[in-house]
């Protein structure tokens, strides 16, 4: 049951958030955008709530316990990004705002894009970790939450290949393929 919760969940995430940009630009009720907006971490909480009752009222830890400490962190750490991302693209099709941004493709910028990505991941994972012991300290039975153990594990396996992607960018930074028109050549370009 607690799978079909993280499922409802993530689609809850996406139809508040794009209830409240369709408000906000198409709509232009920027008071009821930001409104709904605001409501997207209570899916969170939601989830939250039902893992920590079904705990509490006796059950197991099974895979989806962990999973939405995992879900939960996750979207705590890349949630702001997320509604970010999609609302420079609401701007730009219903409001004529500029461009939605791109990441950088080579270079520092590249790198460094990665790492501050990476340090996201170092949050989640952090509160990933502090919701699982949260719940192994709530139900207080090893037996119970041997599942929500191996959680801590899987999430340090996934930071630790998370980190390869900094690394590599840092040490061989990508360079621009050859011909392509990089974007300070793009801004010297004659315009016709």
């Amino acid at each position: 049951m607690l799978i079909a919760v993280i499922a409802g969940c993530e689609i809850g995430f996406w139809v508040v958030l794009a209830a409240g940009l369709l408000a906000r630009y198409p709509l232009r009720l920027r008071r009821t955008g930001a409104a709904l907006l605001m409501c997207v971490p209570l899916v969170d909480v939601v989830l939250l709530t039902v893992a920590v009752i079904d705990l509490r009222g006796g059950a197991t830890a099974r895979f989806g316990h962990g999973l939405s400490a995992a879900y939960i962190g996750y979207s705590v750490a890349f949630g702001h990004t997320m509604i970010r991302w999609a609302d420079e693209r609401f701007a730009h099709r219903f409001a004529g705002g500029p461009p939605p941004r791109q990441k950088p493709q080579h270079g520092w910028a590249r790198a460094a894009y990665e790492w501050r990505e990476f340090v996201k991941a170092v949050v989640a994972t952090a509160l990933s970790c502090a919701i699982l012991l949260l719940m192994i300290a709530v139900v207080g039975d090893a037996d119970r939450t041997e599942q929500l153990t191996g959680w801590l594990t899987r999430l340090g396996v996934v930071l630790a290949i998370w980190s390869l992607w900094p690394i590599t960018y840092t040490l061989w930074p990508a360079k621009p393929k050859k011909g392509a028109v990089t974007g300070n050549q793009a801004d010297r370009a004659p315009r016709g």
